[in-house]
C-alpha cells in the first residue's frame, strides 16, 4: 500500500518518538509498503528502500524545536498541515498513519480526502497539555473531547501502551486498536565503541545505571534524595547518563548539597549505539520516574539486557511488568532506600530478577513480537 506517514518532530534524531518512528518505517518498508515520510525540516535523513522523504519549509523560526508544547512546534505544526494538503492534492494514498498530535489535522482534512487512517498514539494530548499547564485540569473535559473526536475519525488506533489503550476503548467501545510497545536495542557487535564504566567507579562498587533525559518528571530528585537514606556496608556507585549541561550542573549542586556527590557519577550524553553495551556492565539498573503514564521507552531495553530493573510503583512501569520481573519502590525517599539497600545486599535477588525481566522482554517486547503486531493491524487495513 501506499502510505502517508506524518511524524510532527524532527527526525532523524536520537531521542524516542524518532527512534520509534524509524523502526515503524523500516518495519513498514520491509512488508513492502511504500512509505512517505512527512515531517519536521530538522533531522537526519535515513535511506530505507520504500522511503521518501518529504520536510516542512526550513525557515529560521523553527529552528531547533524543543520536546513538548512551545510556540515552534505550533508553527512547525502549521506547515505540517499546509504540507498534507499538497501531498494528498499529488499523491494517491491508502492510508494516513499520523502520529501523535498530527492525528489532528489528518482527521480533519481526511474528511474530504477519505483515505482509512491509524491515528499512532504515542501518548495523550490532553494529559500532557494539564501535566504541563496544572490550570487547565479545569477544562480537562473539553481537553479529552479532542482526542475523542479524533479516535473516532481513526480506522484503527495504535497506541503504544495499556494506558493509553483504555483510553481509547473508553472513548470508543468498538475502535480496532493494537497496542504497540516499543521494544529494546540490540547490540551491534561490528561497532567497536564499548565504553568501560569500570573507570568512573570504584573496582568493587556495584554500578546502579541510570539513561535517560534528566527532567523532572524522571525522578532524578527522588534518587538523589534516596541515595541520602540508604545505609549499607556494601560499596556501590550511581552513573548517570544523558541530560543536559545545564541539567547536570543542577543536580550535581543538589547531590553536593544534600552530601552525596561520591556516590553519584554524571557522565552526559552517549551515542545511542552505545546503550547496551552500557547496560550489560551494570549490576542494578534504575528509572525512578514520577510522573506520566506511558512506559519509558528504555525500560524495554533495561529488561532485555539481563541486568535486574529497579523502578518506581508506578502505573508507567507496572503496566508493563510487575514485582515478579523487577524490584518496585514507592515514589519516596524512604522505599527508595530500603528496597535499593535490599537489591544492594542480595545478589541472588538481583540474578532472579535479571533472568525473569529478560525472558519477559524476549517474549512481549522482541523485534519478532513488534512485527507481529504491526502486521496484524496493517493485514487488516489491507482487507478492508
Amino acid at each position: 500500500m501506499n502510505i502517508l506517514l506524518i511524524a510532527p518532530h524532527p527526525f532523524f534524531q536520537e531521542r524516542g518518538t524518532p527512534i520509534a518512528v524509524k523502526l515503524l518505517i523500516e518495519t513498514l518498508c520491509e512488508f513492502g509498503h511504500k512509505v512517505d515520510l512527512l515531517t519536521f525540516n530538522e533531522g537526519e535523513d535515513i535511506v530505507v528502500d520504500g522511503l521518501s522523504i518529504f520536510r516542512i519549509p526550513n525557515f529560521s523560526f523553527i529552528q531547533n524545536v524543543p520536546i513538548g508544547f512551545s510556540f515552534k512546534k505550533i508553527m512547525a505544526d502549521f506547515f505540517i498541515t499546509v504540507e498534507i494538503i499538497s501531498l494528498l492534492r499529488k499523491n494517491d494514498y491508502n492510508i494516513i498513519h499520523a502520529v501523535e498530535e498530527a492525528i489532528f489535522p489528518a482527521a480533519f482534512l481526511n474528511i474530504f480526502w477519505k483515505k482509512k487512517l491509524v491515528y499512532d498514539m504515542d501518548s495523550s494530548m490532553a494529559d500532557q497539555l494539564i501535566e504541563k499547564w496544572g490550570g487547565l485540569g479545569k477544562i480537562s473535559n473539553v481537553l479529552e473531547l479532542f482526542e475523542n473526536w479524533a479516535a473516532k475519525r481513526s480506522t484503527a488506533v495504535i497506541p503504544v501502551c495499556k494506558y493509553l489503550a483504555e483510553k481509547i476503548e473508553k472513548y470508543s467501545p468498538q475502535k480496532k486498536i493494537q497496542i504497540l510497545e516499543d521494544i529494546a536495542f540490540k547490540p551491534d557487535y561490528s561497532k567497536n565503541k564499548k565504553e568501560n564504566l569500570r573507570i568512573y567507579v570504584g573496582e568493587n562498587d556495584l554500578i546502579g545505571l541510570y539513561i535517560g533525559n534528566l527532567e523532572h518528571y524522571q525522578g532524578i530528585d527522588l534518587l538523589i534524595e534516596g541515595l541520602v537514606k540508604v545505609e549499607t556496608s556494601v560499596p556501590y556507585k550511581v552513573v548517570l547518563i544523558g541530560g543536559s549541561d545545564e541539567s547536570i550542573e543542577h543536580y550535581k549542586a543538589k547531590a553536593e548539597k544534600l552530601g552525596v556527590p561520591n556516590k553519584i557519577k554524571f557522565l552526559g550524553k552517549r551515542p545511542l549505539d552505545q546503550l547496551p553495551f552500557l547496560l550489560e556492565q551494570a549490576d542494578i539498573l534504575i528509572s525512578p520516574r514520577t510522573k506520566g503514564e506511558n512506559t519509558p521507552m528504555k525500560v524495554y531495553s533495561y529488561l532485555a539486557s539481563g541486568v535486574p530493573v529497579f523502578a518506581s510503583n508506578i502505573g508507567s512501569h507496572t503496566q508493563a511488568m510487575s514485582s515478579n520481573e523487577v524490584k518496585l519502590f514507592d515514589p519516596n525517599p524512604e522505599s527508595f532506600a530500603q528496597n535499593f539497600n535490599e537489591l544492594l545486599e542480595n545478589e541472588n535477588e538481583r540474578i532472579q530478577l535479571g533472568k525473569a525481566g529478560k525472558i519477559l522482554a524476549e517474549e512481549n517486547y522482541s523485534l519478532k513480537s513488534y512485527k507481529i503486531k504491526l502486521k496484524n493491524i496493517y493485514n487488516w487495513l489491507e482487507e478492508l
